[in-house]
Protein backbone atom coordinates (compact mmCIF):
# COMPACT_ATOMS: atom_id res chain seq x y z
CA UNK A 1 0.00 0.00 0.00
CA UNK A 2 1.42 3.32 -1.01
CA UNK A 3 1.21 6.25 0.72
CA UNK A 4 -0.97 9.09 -0.51
CA UNK A 5 -0.94 12.87 0.62
CA UNK A 6 -3.20 15.63 0.54
CA UNK A 7 -2.97 19.57 0.54
CA UNK A 8 -4.10 20.99 3.77
CA UNK A 9 -4.40 24.33 5.23
CA UNK A 10 -1.56 23.61 7.36
CA UNK A 11 1.64 21.46 7.56
CA UNK A 12 3.00 20.20 10.91
CA UNK A 13 6.64 20.78 11.81
CA UNK A 14 7.38 18.62 14.70
CA UNK A 15 10.86 18.90 16.92
CA UNK A 16 12.55 15.59 17.38
CA UNK A 17 13.56 12.37 16.07
CA UNK A 18 12.21 9.36 18.11
CA UNK A 19 9.80 7.52 18.59
CA UNK A 20 7.37 10.33 19.87
CA UNK A 21 8.00 12.12 16.62
CA UNK A 22 7.08 9.32 14.45
CA UNK A 23 4.09 8.74 16.58
CA UNK A 24 2.47 11.91 16.25
CA UNK A 25 3.50 12.29 12.69
CA UNK A 26 1.46 8.71 12.19
CA UNK A 27 -1.61 10.55 13.73
CA UNK A 28 -1.38 13.57 11.62
CA UNK A 29 -1.08 11.10 8.54
CA UNK A 30 -3.62 8.92 9.79
CA UNK A 31 -6.31 11.91 10.12
CA UNK A 32 -5.31 14.02 7.53
CA UNK A 33 -3.08 12.80 5.48
CA UNK A 34 -0.65 15.31 5.46
CA UNK A 35 3.56 15.13 5.52
CA UNK A 36 4.94 16.24 8.56
CA UNK A 37 8.70 17.72 9.09
CA UNK A 38 10.45 17.16 11.79
CA UNK A 39 13.71 18.93 12.81
CA UNK A 40 15.86 16.36 14.90
CA UNK A 41 19.54 16.39 15.97
CA UNK A 42 20.83 13.12 14.03
CA UNK A 43 20.57 10.94 11.29
CA UNK A 44 18.77 8.01 12.93
CA UNK A 45 15.61 7.04 14.81
CA UNK A 46 12.22 6.19 13.87
CA UNK A 47 11.53 9.51 11.82
CA UNK A 48 14.79 9.32 9.70
CA UNK A 49 13.87 8.13 6.33
CA UNK A 50 9.94 7.88 6.84
CA UNK A 51 8.06 8.24 4.04
CA UNK A 52 5.80 10.81 5.56
CA UNK A 53 8.02 12.68 7.54
CA UNK A 54 10.34 15.57 5.74
CA UNK A 55 13.01 14.53 8.30
CA UNK A 56 16.03 17.29 8.40
CA UNK A 57 18.72 16.75 11.13
CA UNK A 58 21.24 19.69 13.00
CA UNK A 59 22.70 18.64 15.69
CA UNK A 60 22.26 22.02 17.50
CA UNK A 61 18.38 22.43 16.86
CA UNK A 62 17.82 21.81 20.25
CA UNK A 63 19.59 25.87 21.11
CA UNK A 64 17.42 28.89 20.81
CA UNK A 65 20.24 30.21 18.17
CA UNK A 66 19.18 27.58 15.73
CA UNK A 67 15.39 26.24 16.72
CA UNK A 68 14.08 29.92 16.37
CA UNK A 69 15.78 31.03 12.88
CA UNK A 70 14.85 27.42 11.29
CA UNK A 71 11.26 27.45 12.02
CA UNK A 72 10.47 30.63 11.50
CA UNK A 73 12.17 30.91 8.00
CA UNK A 74 10.24 27.49 7.32
CA UNK A 75 7.06 29.23 8.59
CA UNK A 76 7.94 32.46 6.27
CA UNK A 77 8.80 29.83 3.36
CA UNK A 78 4.72 28.78 3.71
CA UNK A 79 3.30 31.51 4.85
CA UNK A 80 0.59 30.73 2.84
CA UNK A 81 -0.53 27.81 5.53
CA UNK A 82 -0.78 27.68 9.54
CA UNK A 83 2.27 25.94 10.72
CA UNK A 84 1.51 23.26 13.87
CA UNK A 85 4.74 23.38 16.13
CA UNK A 86 5.09 20.81 18.28
CA UNK A 87 7.68 19.83 20.92
CA UNK A 88 8.37 15.70 21.01
CA UNK A 89 10.47 16.11 24.27
CA UNK A 90 10.90 18.25 27.22
CA UNK A 91 13.24 20.71 26.21
CA UNK A 92 11.78 21.44 22.65
CA UNK A 93 8.77 22.36 24.42
CA UNK A 94 10.35 24.31 26.77
CA UNK A 95 11.78 26.33 23.56
CA UNK A 96 8.44 26.63 21.75
CA UNK A 97 6.77 27.73 24.69
CA UNK A 98 9.57 30.49 25.62
CA UNK A 99 9.60 31.69 22.04
CA UNK A 100 5.60 32.13 21.88
CA UNK A 101 5.73 33.88 25.06
CA UNK A 102 8.51 36.09 23.63
CA UNK A 103 6.60 37.11 20.54
CA UNK A 104 9.12 35.51 18.84
CA UNK A 105 7.54 33.15 16.50
CA UNK A 106 6.45 33.63 12.90
CA UNK A 107 2.56 34.55 12.97
CA UNK A 108 1.20 31.90 10.79
CA UNK A 109 2.73 29.24 13.41
CA UNK A 110 0.48 27.46 16.04
CA UNK A 111 1.99 26.19 19.00
CA UNK A 112 -0.34 24.84 21.20
CA UNK A 113 1.23 25.29 24.68
CA UNK A 114 0.38 27.80 27.75
CA UNK A 115 2.57 29.85 29.36
CA UNK A 116 6.10 28.41 30.31
CA UNK A 117 6.51 29.73 33.41
CA UNK A 118 3.10 27.78 34.32
CA UNK A 119 5.11 24.42 31.85
CA UNK A 120 8.45 24.85 34.04
CA UNK A 121 7.23 24.82 37.10
CA UNK A 122 4.89 21.59 36.73
CA UNK A 123 7.18 19.52 35.45
CA UNK A 124 9.44 20.20 38.46
CA UNK A 125 8.67 17.40 41.04
CA UNK A 126 8.52 19.16 44.07
CA UNK A 127 6.13 21.67 42.26
CA UNK A 128 3.68 18.58 41.02
CA UNK A 129 3.93 17.61 44.49
CA UNK A 130 2.74 20.45 46.54
CA UNK A 131 -0.22 20.17 43.69
CA UNK A 132 -0.79 17.18 44.02
CA UNK A 133 -1.51 17.49 48.14
CA UNK A 134 -3.38 20.37 47.31
CA UNK A 135 -6.10 18.23 45.17
CA UNK A 136 -5.62 15.15 47.24
CA UNK A 137 -4.09 13.32 44.65
CA UNK A 138 -1.35 10.38 45.93
CA UNK A 139 1.80 10.39 45.42
CA UNK A 140 4.54 8.64 46.87
CA UNK A 141 6.31 9.73 50.66
CA UNK A 142 9.13 12.58 49.42
CA UNK A 143 12.21 14.34 50.91
CA UNK A 144 13.39 16.84 48.03
CA UNK A 145 17.36 17.05 48.29
CA UNK A 146 18.44 20.22 47.57
CA UNK A 147 22.39 21.58 45.90
CA UNK A 148 22.89 23.39 49.40
CA UNK A 149 22.79 19.84 51.15
CA UNK A 150 25.46 18.31 48.97
CA UNK A 151 27.48 21.45 49.27
CA UNK A 152 28.26 20.76 53.23
CA UNK A 153 29.41 17.26 54.39
CA UNK A 154 27.55 17.65 57.86
CA UNK A 155 24.82 19.37 56.25
CA UNK A 156 24.32 16.34 53.56
CA UNK A 157 24.55 13.61 56.47
CA UNK A 158 21.65 15.41 58.28
CA UNK A 159 19.49 15.44 55.70
CA UNK A 160 19.83 11.81 54.88
CA UNK A 161 19.96 10.38 58.55
CA UNK A 162 16.35 12.17 58.32
CA UNK A 163 14.82 10.26 55.89
CA UNK A 164 12.12 8.22 57.20
CA UNK A 165 11.42 5.53 54.57
CA UNK A 166 13.33 2.24 53.94
CA UNK A 167 15.89 1.15 51.22
CA UNK A 168 15.92 0.58 48.36
CA UNK A 169 14.28 4.32 47.62
CA UNK A 170 13.89 6.07 44.24
CA UNK A 171 16.28 8.96 43.25
CA UNK A 172 15.50 11.23 40.75
CA UNK A 173 15.91 14.87 39.43
CA UNK A 174 13.62 17.60 39.98
CA UNK A 175 13.84 19.09 36.65
CA UNK A 176 14.66 16.40 33.99
CA UNK A 177 15.22 19.13 31.31
CA UNK A 178 18.26 20.52 33.17
CA UNK A 179 19.41 17.20 34.10
CA UNK A 180 20.02 15.76 30.50
CA UNK A 181 21.69 18.83 30.06
CA UNK A 182 24.60 17.90 31.89
CA UNK A 183 26.02 14.25 30.87
CA UNK A 184 27.92 11.84 32.96
CA UNK A 185 29.26 8.47 32.78
CA UNK A 186 26.74 6.50 35.66
CA UNK A 187 24.10 8.84 33.89
CA UNK A 188 20.15 7.43 34.68
CA UNK A 189 16.99 8.35 34.35
CA UNK A 190 15.92 7.41 37.71
CA UNK A 191 18.16 5.22 40.44
CA UNK A 192 16.97 2.57 42.65
CA UNK A 193 19.21 3.07 45.33
CA UNK A 194 20.21 -0.01 48.05
CA UNK A 195 22.06 1.78 50.92
CA UNK A 196 23.23 4.82 52.19
CA UNK A 197 26.98 4.32 50.61
CA UNK A 198 24.85 4.25 47.28
CA UNK A 199 22.45 7.27 47.28
CA UNK A 200 25.87 9.64 48.69
CA UNK A 201 28.03 8.49 45.71
CA UNK A 202 25.30 9.26 43.08
CA UNK A 203 24.45 12.79 45.11
CA UNK A 204 28.21 13.11 44.61
CA UNK A 205 27.71 12.22 41.00
CA UNK A 206 25.07 14.12 39.85
CA UNK A 207 26.21 17.47 41.54
CA UNK A 208 29.95 16.81 40.31
CA UNK A 209 28.37 17.03 36.58
CA UNK A 210 27.42 20.99 37.12
CA UNK A 211 24.02 20.13 37.59
CA UNK A 212 22.17 22.61 40.12
CA UNK A 213 18.88 21.93 40.70
CA UNK A 214 17.12 19.74 43.47
CA UNK A 215 16.79 15.57 43.79
CA UNK A 216 14.04 13.81 44.74
CA UNK A 217 14.54 10.97 47.26
CA UNK A 218 11.13 9.10 47.25
CA UNK A 219 9.41 6.05 48.93
CA UNK A 220 9.78 3.00 46.31
CA UNK A 221 6.22 1.72 46.37
CA UNK A 222 6.56 -2.03 46.03
CA UNK A 223 5.35 -3.99 42.68
CA UNK A 224 6.73 -4.75 38.85
CA UNK A 225 5.81 -2.96 35.85
CA UNK A 226 2.28 -3.86 35.91
CA UNK A 227 1.81 -2.05 38.77
CA UNK A 228 2.25 0.89 36.41
CA UNK A 229 -0.02 3.36 34.90
CA UNK A 230 0.16 6.27 32.25
CA UNK A 231 -2.73 8.88 31.68
CA UNK A 232 -2.49 11.40 28.90
CA UNK A 233 -5.09 14.41 28.70
CA UNK A 234 -5.64 16.89 26.28
CA UNK A 235 -6.72 20.55 27.37
CA UNK A 236 -7.76 23.51 25.76
CA UNK A 237 -6.48 26.81 25.37
CA UNK A 238 -9.03 27.87 27.85
CA UNK A 239 -7.55 25.12 30.29
CA UNK A 240 -10.50 22.87 30.20
CA UNK A 241 -9.87 19.11 29.89
CA UNK A 242 -10.64 17.26 26.70
CA UNK A 243 -9.70 14.02 26.56
CA UNK A 244 -8.61 11.24 28.91
CA UNK A 245 -6.48 8.04 28.51
CA UNK A 246 -5.04 5.81 30.77
CA UNK A 247 -3.23 2.64 29.90
CA UNK A 248 -2.07 0.02 32.33
CA UNK A 249 1.49 -0.62 31.60
CA UNK A 250 2.55 -4.35 31.24
CA UNK A 251 6.46 -4.01 30.56
CA UNK A 252 9.18 -1.29 30.99
CA UNK A 253 12.22 -1.08 29.42
CA UNK A 254 15.46 -1.74 31.49
CA UNK A 255 18.33 -0.38 29.60
CA UNK A 256 20.02 2.57 31.90
CA UNK A 257 19.02 5.11 29.76
CA UNK A 258 15.67 3.81 29.00
CA UNK A 259 14.67 2.87 32.30
CA UNK A 260 10.99 3.15 33.01
CA UNK A 261 10.18 4.16 29.34
CA UNK A 262 6.79 1.81 27.92
CA UNK A 263 7.47 -0.84 26.38
CA UNK A 264 3.95 -2.29 26.62
CA UNK A 265 0.51 -0.92 27.32
CA UNK A 266 -3.25 -1.95 27.27
CA UNK A 267 -5.88 0.96 27.07
CA UNK A 268 -7.97 0.51 30.74
CA UNK A 269 -10.30 2.93 32.03
CA UNK A 270 -10.48 4.06 36.13
CA UNK A 271 -12.42 7.00 36.44
CA UNK A 272 -11.78 7.58 40.16
CA UNK A 273 -8.23 7.79 39.29
CA UNK A 274 -8.97 10.33 36.94
CA UNK A 275 -10.75 12.71 38.35
CA UNK A 276 -8.52 14.23 40.54
CA UNK A 277 -6.00 14.87 37.95
CA UNK A 278 -8.68 17.08 35.45
CA UNK A 279 -9.61 19.06 38.68
CA UNK A 280 -6.18 19.73 39.11
CA UNK A 281 -5.43 20.21 35.15
CA UNK A 282 -8.45 22.48 35.28
CA UNK A 283 -7.52 24.65 38.28
CA UNK A 284 -4.24 25.15 36.96
CA UNK A 285 -5.76 26.20 33.69
CA UNK A 286 -3.35 24.20 32.19
CA UNK A 287 -2.92 24.12 27.78
CA UNK A 288 -2.37 21.19 25.98
CA UNK A 289 -0.83 17.65 26.08
CA UNK A 290 -0.27 16.41 29.45
CA UNK A 291 1.21 13.10 30.84
CA UNK A 292 1.43 11.45 34.03
CA UNK A 293 3.18 8.23 35.70
CA UNK A 294 1.61 6.10 38.27
CA UNK A 295 2.26 3.06 40.24
CA UNK A 296 -0.64 1.03 42.30
CA UNK A 297 0.48 0.77 45.82
CA UNK A 298 -1.03 -2.58 47.18
CA UNK A 299 0.18 -1.46 50.55
CA UNK A 300 -2.52 1.02 51.13
CA UNK A 301 -4.55 0.57 47.92
CA UNK A 302 -4.19 3.98 45.52
CA UNK A 303 -2.61 4.86 42.79
CA UNK A 304 0.40 7.37 43.39
CA UNK A 305 1.79 9.97 40.85
CA UNK A 306 5.03 10.29 39.96
CA UNK A 307 5.45 12.97 37.41
CA UNK A 308 3.81 15.16 35.73
CA UNK A 309 5.43 15.78 31.99
CA UNK A 310 4.01 18.43 30.19
CA UNK A 311 3.94 17.09 26.90
CA UNK A 312 2.20 13.89 25.26
CA UNK A 313 4.23 10.90 26.01
CA UNK A 314 6.89 9.15 24.06
CA UNK A 315 4.17 6.03 23.93
CA UNK A 316 1.70 8.57 23.10
CA UNK A 317 0.29 6.14 20.08
CA UNK A 318 -1.29 3.82 22.71
CA UNK A 319 -3.86 6.98 22.45
CA UNK A 320 -4.24 7.46 19.02
CA UNK A 321 -4.50 3.65 18.30
CA UNK A 322 -7.24 3.41 21.15
CA UNK A 323 -8.80 6.01 18.71
CA UNK A 324 -8.07 9.46 19.97
CA UNK A 325 -6.04 10.96 17.36
CA UNK A 326 -3.96 13.08 19.10
CA UNK A 327 -3.56 15.20 16.17
CA UNK A 328 -6.69 15.75 15.42
CA UNK A 329 -7.60 17.52 18.76
CA UNK A 330 -4.90 20.56 17.86
CA UNK A 331 -5.78 20.53 14.39
CA UNK A 332 -9.72 20.65 15.35
CA UNK A 333 -9.35 23.24 17.84
CA UNK A 334 -6.33 25.51 16.45
CA UNK A 335 -6.71 25.51 12.71
CA UNK A 336 -10.62 24.66 12.30
CA UNK A 337 -11.80 26.17 15.02
CA UNK A 338 -14.31 23.50 15.85
CA UNK A 339 -16.18 22.61 18.65
CA UNK A 340 -15.54 19.52 20.83
CA UNK A 341 -18.21 17.41 20.30
CA UNK A 342 -18.38 14.82 22.86
CA UNK A 343 -16.96 18.14 25.10
CA UNK A 344 -15.26 15.44 26.86
CA UNK A 345 -14.05 11.99 26.52
CA UNK A 346 -12.27 8.71 28.16
CA UNK A 347 -10.86 5.80 26.46
CA UNK A 348 -12.84 2.94 26.97
CA UNK A 349 -11.86 -0.08 24.88
CA UNK A 350 -9.45 -2.37 25.32
CA UNK A 351 -6.28 -1.65 22.96
CA UNK A 352 -2.72 -3.01 22.99
CA UNK A 353 0.42 -0.89 22.37
CA UNK A 354 3.83 -2.22 21.86
CA UNK A 355 7.49 -1.94 21.03
CA UNK A 356 8.41 -5.42 21.97
CA UNK A 357 7.99 -8.73 19.98
CA UNK A 358 5.24 -10.93 21.06
CA UNK A 359 8.16 -13.40 22.56
CA UNK A 360 9.37 -11.21 25.45
CA UNK A 361 5.60 -10.59 26.50
CA UNK A 362 4.93 -14.03 26.70
CA UNK A 363 8.22 -14.43 28.70
CA UNK A 364 8.65 -11.25 30.86
CA UNK A 365 4.69 -9.91 31.93
CA UNK A 366 4.00 -12.21 34.76
CA UNK A 367 0.63 -11.88 35.42
CA UNK A 368 -0.89 -14.69 33.96
CA UNK A 369 -3.97 -12.55 33.15
CA UNK A 370 -2.96 -9.72 31.48
CA UNK A 371 -0.38 -12.15 29.57
CA UNK A 372 -3.08 -13.47 28.34
CA UNK A 373 -5.52 -10.13 27.47
CA UNK A 374 -1.86 -8.84 25.76
CA UNK A 375 -1.45 -11.86 23.37
CA UNK A 376 -5.02 -12.13 22.50
CA UNK A 377 -5.02 -8.66 21.71
CA UNK A 378 -2.34 -9.43 19.15
CA UNK A 379 -4.22 -12.45 17.69
CA UNK A 380 -7.85 -10.22 17.36
CA UNK A 381 -5.42 -7.63 15.37
CA UNK A 382 -6.38 -4.84 18.64
CA UNK A 383 -2.29 -4.13 18.68
CA UNK A 384 0.23 -1.92 16.99
CA UNK A 385 4.12 -1.31 17.36
CA UNK A 386 3.75 2.31 16.49
CA UNK A 387 6.99 2.30 14.35
CA UNK A 388 5.73 -0.11 11.80
CA UNK A 389 2.98 1.61 9.33
CA UNK A 390 1.57 -0.06 6.28
CA UNK A 391 3.10 1.79 3.16
CA UNK A 392 5.61 3.65 5.30
CA UNK A 393 8.43 1.41 4.08
CA UNK A 394 12.32 2.20 2.97
CA UNK A 395 14.58 -1.06 3.34
CA UNK A 396 17.06 0.25 5.45
CA UNK A 397 14.40 2.26 8.13
CA UNK A 398 12.22 -0.78 8.27
CA UNK A 399 15.66 -2.97 9.10
CA UNK A 400 16.91 -0.59 11.87
CA UNK A 401 13.36 -0.62 13.61
CA UNK A 402 12.95 -4.99 13.35
CA UNK A 403 16.51 -4.62 14.69
CA UNK A 404 15.52 -2.36 17.53
CA UNK A 405 12.38 -3.92 18.07
CA UNK A 406 14.01 -7.68 18.48
CA UNK A 407 17.28 -6.49 20.22
CA UNK A 408 14.45 -6.05 23.28
CA UNK A 409 15.08 -10.32 23.51
CA UNK A 410 19.01 -9.15 24.86
CA UNK A 411 17.96 -6.26 26.78
CA UNK A 412 15.65 -7.92 28.92
CA UNK A 413 17.45 -11.17 29.48
CA UNK A 414 20.56 -8.60 30.30
CA UNK A 415 18.68 -6.11 32.48
CA UNK A 416 15.49 -7.40 33.68
CA UNK A 417 14.85 -8.25 37.43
Amino acid sequence: MALTFTEREFIPVLLGGDINVYSVARAFYEEYQVKSVAFGKYHTGPAFRSLMIDYRPNERIDTDEVFLPTVNAFAREHADKKIVLMGCGDAYVALIARAQDAGALEPNIIAPYGPFELMDSCQKKEVFYQLCEKHGVPYPHTFTFTAAMAADPGTMAEALDGLDFPYPMILKPSDGIAYWEHPFATQQKAYTIGSREELESVIRDVYASGYTDDLIIQDRVPGNDEYMRVLTSYSDRTGKVRMMCLGHVLLEEHGPHAQGNHACIITEPNDELMGGVRELLEDLHFVGFSNFDVKYDERDGSFKFFDFNTRQGRSNYYVTGSGFNVARYVVEEYVYGRPFDPAFETAREEHLWTVVPRGVIRRYVKDPELRARALRLMREGRSVNPVFMKGDFTFNRWLRMVHTTLRHYKIFKQYYR
